[in-house]
Order: structure tokens, then C-alpha cells, then sequence
């Protein structure tokens, strides 16, 4: 074979393939890094997935990793030499992190956050730190420091967000890890936009650290190309922190091995507008609700239903962009460092009386009701992960979804609700538009069902394979 065929091989592979080939001594820790920093040099200057470089220490800690596989008796972790990327709102030490925003274009952390931390740990080496928008504010990618990421699939499409630097370089074959945060959707929306898999696991579930503006929603997880990869993230970077008050016990169970456990028998509903939806594009419906249909094939009854549950957006906004802009108050006299759109929505914040902060948390906890009576009946709940296809690159939000327009955020109605909820939600690669352009669909849990969640997930997969789907471009 030759170097170059060799090259791209190893950038499609999965961790765990890799991790296998690693140990047996297949596969040079180093060879691996060259090939995907090599793709990573070739293929950021366009898609500009990656904003931060850490290409001479990641092949330092290739070679120090392929030492090690030398040494008798060297303990060597679930991850040793398979790389990983950081978006850029989490933590890095002696790496910069800039919050995509300029007025932390200087900021470099003196300790990893924990999910770094555990993926080092692991064995794993940092390639570098992927483009987001400032605090994670939208569901695209561009700030004012970095510019504009694009979508593999199109490239005059957003890669969604706010991770999209992540997901644009998982599905261009740039790693086969990638470190991205959720708040409101930004693990599984970019997922959704460029047929990758995505998941937020239950609240805690994976310790966040330091909290973020909208420290209540947040949640840090895998995206990867396979259901197993992200699997094989959480056996590392799950369990409990005493710098997160709010991360969870460990769960005594192995997230890899549960992956082949049967569906038979579970009871799905499928919505694509959970009541309160303001529209759909009839595409993406029809291709998630013929994915929906598929798991009739896995055993599991599914049932269409319409919830009718009130929307919760007023609760989840004021929570979610109320806290990013407490925070950023402190700097409108730099305000030309600031988003336009997320300066307005300071603006708004510091109007608001100081009881409407308070009043989203009630409201927060009255909307809780509805999915929990839900999922006494419902194993899972299966929906669109989000409400139109990857909008054009620059834009904050879509102004219209099938000729029809839609305020900011409106695109967004299956994923934020199950950020006010905490519970376990993932999107899987379901099938793609007519313009070949990536569609989602998400599979929600009930809380802490983390292994249903991506059982489900993994039992898809092999019913309907998308990880040999690569985009024409790269």
C-alpha cells in the first residue's frame, strides 16, 4: 500500500480499532499522528475546523507512546496514542482557549479541564482546540476571532454548532475523538449537520469544570464517527469530580460491552413536533420519520404520538442566553469585541427585572412534568435532532424553514428541552436531503438511561451503517 493510501486509511479509522492496533503493535502511536496532522494541514486552511495547532507536542507524546509499547510490564490505558481534539470552551493547560472570543484571545488555563484530564490519562494525545462560537452562543460556527467553519458536506453550509469546529473535523477524518459541550443542542445539532454521532449524556454524567455561563444546562461529551468510539469515551471521561458539585456517582458498567444489548420489546414514541414545534422541514421529517419507522426491524414497538407539551423556550432561554450574557456584561465597553447578536441579547438581559431569572428556574421546574409523565409510558423518544437541514455559512440562525420564517432558535425545538431536563439524548446519522446534505435523528432517554440511550444508538447503526459515508470533498 502505498504511504499516502496508508496515510488516509489510518484517518478514517476508529479509536477502537486503532487502540487495538496500537497495542498489538500494528500501528505506530506516530504514524497515526503524522497521518492525521498531515490531513489536519491539508484540509483546516478550508474547512478551519481547528483554531489551535499542538502538532509538536502531540507528536512528542507520540513518540514518548510508542517507547512505551516497548517497555515489559508498561501499563498502557484504553486510549494509548489515539488522538483527540478540545472545542475551544473547554479548558486546556498551557494550551489557549479562547471562549471563541476575542477578548480571551490571550487566556491560557493553568489545569486541563476533567474530560481532558481523563483522556490524557487514558492514553489519549491532544491534537488541539476546535472552533465554537463565542460562549457557545448559536447553533452555527463563527466568531469574530477565528471567522467562519464549514461543513464538509457543503461547504457553503454551517457545520452547525456551537460545536462545529468539532464536528467538521470528525466527519472530514481529522481524529477519531472529539471533546464538544451542550447546552442547548451544540453537541447534537453540528452532529446532526454533518452525519456524525453526537452524545449528551445525563446531566453530570461527565463532570464540567470550570461551569460555564449557563452552568445548570451544560453537559461535555463525545462526538465521533461510531456509536462505539463515543462508548469508549465515556468508560474514561465519566464519573464524578469534587470540582463539579453536580457530577454523578459512577456507573458500574462497561458503556463498550453494553452496546450489544437487545432492543426487543421497548416501547419508542416518535414526534417530529412534540407539540409545540413551529415548523418542520417536510425532508427532514420524512427522512427521520422513516428512521423511526426502522426500529420496528430492531423488535421495539413505535408509536406516533403528539405530546402537546407546552414550549418551554421562554425558561430555557433566559437560563441559557441570560447566563452567557451575565457574564459577558462586564466588557460591553469592548463591545465591538462582541457578537452583535449576542450584544443585543445583553442588552436585553440587563432590561429584565431581577425576578425573571428566577422565575425561568420555576418555570424550569413546572415543564419537568410533562417529559417525566411522558417516559413513565415511553422507553425512548425518537424526533428530528433539529427542524431544517445545515443553513448557509455566516448566518446566526435560519430566517425561514420551508419558505416559512422563523424567529432565532426556532430550528432548535428537539434539542434544548432535554437540556432543561438533564436526561440522555444522542443523534444519529438517519439519512440525507435530496441535495445530499446530512439529516439526524435524535433518540432521548428517560433520566440517567444513559446505556439505553446509546444501546439504541449502536443497534441503529448496525441495522443502517453511515460511518464508510464520507463527504465528496474529502
Amino acid at each position: 500500500m502505498a504511504r499516502e493510501e496508508r496515510a488516509d486509511e489510518l484517518s478514517w479509522l476508529p479509536a477502537t480499532t486503532l487502540a487495538g492496533m496500537i497495542r498489538r503493535k500494528k500501528v505506530s502511536p506516530v504514524e497515526v499522528v503524522n497521518a492525521i496532522l498531515a490531513r489536519i494541514e491539508a484540509l483546516n486552511p478550508v474547512l478551519n475546523a481547528f483554531v489551535t495547532l499542538t502538532g509538536d507536542q502531540a507528536r512528542r507524546e507520540a513518540r514518548a507512546a510508542e517507547r512505551a509499547l516497548g517497555k515489559r510490564g508498561a501499563r498502557l490505558g484504553p486510549l494509548h496514542g489515539v488522538p483527540f481534539s478540545v472545542k475551544d470552551l473547554v479548558i486546556t493547560r498551557g494550551v489557549r482557549t479562547t471562549f471563541g472570543s476575542p477578548l480571551y484571545r490571550d487566556n491560557v488555563p493553568t489545569e486541563d479541564a476533567p474530560i481532558v484530564a481523563r483522556l490524557k490519562a487514558a492514553g489519549g494525545i491532544m491534537l488541539g482546540k476546535t472552533n465554537t462560537p463565542t460562549m457557545g452562543w448559536i447553533g452555527a460556527t463563527h466568531n469574530l476571532l477565528f471567522g467562519i467553519t464549514r461543513n464538509p458536506w457543503n461547504l457553503d453550509r454551517t457545520p452547525g454548532g456551537s460545536s462545529g469546529g468539532a464536528s467538521a473535523a470528525a466527519a472530514a477524518g481529522m481524529g477519531p475523538l472529539h471533546v464538544g459541550t451542550d447546552g442547548g443542542g451544540s453537541i447534537r445539532i453540528p452532529a446532526s449537520c454533518t452525519g456524525i454521532f453526537g452524545f449528551k449524556a445525563s446531566y453530570g454524567r461527565i463532570p464540567v469544570y470550570p461551569a460555564s455561563g449557563a452552568w445548570s444546562l451544560s453537559h461535555v461529551g463525545p462526538m465521533t464517527r461510531t456509536v462505539a468510539d463515543a462508548a469508549l469515551m465515556m468508560n474514561v471521561c465519566a464519573g464524578p469530580d469534587e470540582r463539579d458539585p453536580a457530577s454523578l456517582p459512577a456507573e458500574r458498567v462497561d458503556y463498550v460491552r453494553s452496546l450489544r444489548g437487545s432492543l426487543k420489546g421497548l416501547r419508542l414514541a416518535w414526534s417530529d413536533d412534540l407539540g409545540f414545534a413551529e415548523v418542520v422541514d417536510p425532508e427532514v421529517a420524512a427522512v427521520c420519520a422513516r428512521a423511526a419507522r426502522a426500529f420496528r426491524d430492531l423488535g421495539c414497538r413505535v408509536e406516533e404520538v403528539t405530546p402537546r407539551w407546552p414550549s418551554p423556550f421562554e425558561a430555557w432561554s433566559e437560563i441559557f442566553c441570560g447566563g452567557i450574557a451575565t457574564r459577558l456584561a462586564p466588557y460591553l465597553d469592548r463591545r465591538t469585541e462582541i457578537d452583535a447578536g449576542l450584544a443585543k441579547i445583553i442588552d436585553g438581559t440587563l432590561r429584565n427585572p431581577p425576578t425573571k431569572y428566577v422565575q425561568a428556574w420555576l418555570d424550569r421546574l413546572a415543564w419537568w412534568q410533562h417529559p417525566r409523565a411522558f417516559f413513565e409510558k415511553y422507553d425512548l423518544l425518537l424526533t428530528p435532532t433539529i427542524a431544517c437541514p445545515p443553513f448557509k455559512v455566516g448566518l446566526d440562525n435560519p430566517s425561514e424553514i420551508a419558505g416559512r420564517p422563523v424567529v432565532p432558535y426556532a430550528w432548535l425545538p428537539f434539542t434544548y428541552p432535554f437540556n432543561l431536563t438533564g436526561q440522555p439524548a444522542a443523534s444519529v446519522p438517519c439519512g440525507f436531503t435530496g441535495d445530499g446534505l446530512p439529516v439526524g435523528l435524535q433518540i432521548v432517554g428517560r433520566r440517567f438511561a444513559d446505556v439505553a440511550v446509546l444501546q439504541a444508538a449502536a443497534a441503529f447503526e448496525r441495522l443502517r451503517p453511515w460511518a464508510d459515508r464520507r463527504p465528496p470533498g474529502v
